[in-house]
């Protein structure tokens, strides 16, 4: 285990020493958040934090990443296995955010269309479970709690695969909404994945995992209330498709919105206060919405609770998923 611990603390010292010098340049350049106006009132005084602030956690795993992997190349086996995939998966999704960050940067909020967005995370997921399904090792099983084999589902890993690496790259992007909001929930679940691989003994996935971690802590450093910078989407599109592909390289990817409970339950209350909405004005002939704002943690602002407290909560909630992930895991033997 020394060897993902060590790259953890490299990585958060490589990524904090540039967090300052990224701020200053964004904030000569003027990339600025820019806040929605039907958001909570109290979030207006964040308008200009320096965003796309992604980049301040990606750049060092990519650094230290493509490292590991050119000494693979050259024959010193670090970490073991290529996680050239992981690599790879992590910068598309970046670019991908930092693109639309800066069109929403120019545009005045209004950055990349919703179908284009979608398109390309399309085409980089089919692209990722693909090589899964059909490089070696096929990884098309899943590990169910109590049961010590896994279980195939052939061709069905296609779709699914897809559908999850999609799904938690929009759940991370939503929960990006508060101060150290998604790197608190992420660098815990990272964490929980990089367990489960230690466990499995795949060291190397392990070693991205809390490459990851080192990261996100020093981004979190910066991130703390009142934020210096902000992710982006740049950040968030990244993560939550490199946990979900994480997830699927464990095969534990059905405990994914275990470990993820805080994801999905910023993605359920937007899905739903959207349902509620349609539901009424179709068929009561009037507005009713299930939550006062979503993604849920404006609701629970607009019930009373301070930023800090709602941020702090919602990484209880999220501690605890991650611990009994790991423990449903471990049920496996």
């Amino acid at each position: 285990m020394e060897s993902p611990l060590v790259l953890g603390t490299l990585s958060f010292f490589i990524a904090v020493i540039w967090g300052q010098p990224l701020i200053t340049l964004l904030e000569h350049y003027r990339i600025g958040k820019q806040v929605r106006m039907e958001g909570p009132d109290s979030h207006q005084e964040k308008t200009g934090t320096p965003t796309m602030g992604g980049l301040l956690f990606v750049v060092p795993v990519l650094l230290i990443t493509g490292a590991l992997n050119l000494a693979n190349l050259l024959g010193f086996t670090l970490i073991g296995k290529s996680t050239l995939l992981l690599f790879f998966c992590l910068a598309a999704h970046a670019t991908l955010g930092a693109v639309d960050d800066w069109l929403g940067l120019r545009g005045r909020g209004k950055g990349m269309s919703a179908r284009m967005k979608s398109g390309f995370q399309l085409v980089f997921a089919a692209i990722i479970v693909g090589i899964l399904y059909f490089g070696p090792p096929d990884l098309y099983y899943v590990g169910v709690p109590g049961i010590p084999e896994y279980v195939s589902i052939g061709w069905l890993f296609i779709p699914v695969g897809i559908l999850i690496i999609i799904g938690f790259s929009n759940a991370v992007n939503l929960t990006d909404g508060l101060d150290s909001l998604a790197g608190s929930i992420s660098s815990i679940s990272f964490a929980s994945y990089g367990l489960i691989a230690y466990r499995q003994g795949q060291t190397y996935l392990a070693a991205f995992c809390f490459t990851v971690v080192g990261a996100l802590f020093a981004f979190l450093w910066f991130n703390a209330h009142p934020a210096e910078i902000f992710m982006g989407d740049t950040g968030s599109l990244a993560l939550g498709a490199t946990l979900a592909l994480v997830a699927l390289m464990t095969g534990q990817w059905l405990l994914l919105p275990v470990v993820g409970f805080v994801f999905v339950a910023e993605t359920v209350s937007v899905l739903l206060q959207v349902a509620s909405a349609k539901f009424s004005r179709r068929y009561l002939g009037r507005d009713i919405r299930m939550f006062k704002m979503t993604p849920i943690h404006h609701h629970f602002e607009l019930m009373g609770w301070s930023e800090t407290q709602v941020k702090e909560r919602f990484w209880i909630v999220g501690v605890l998923s991650g611990m009994l992930g790991v423990a449903l895991a471990l049920w496996n033997g």
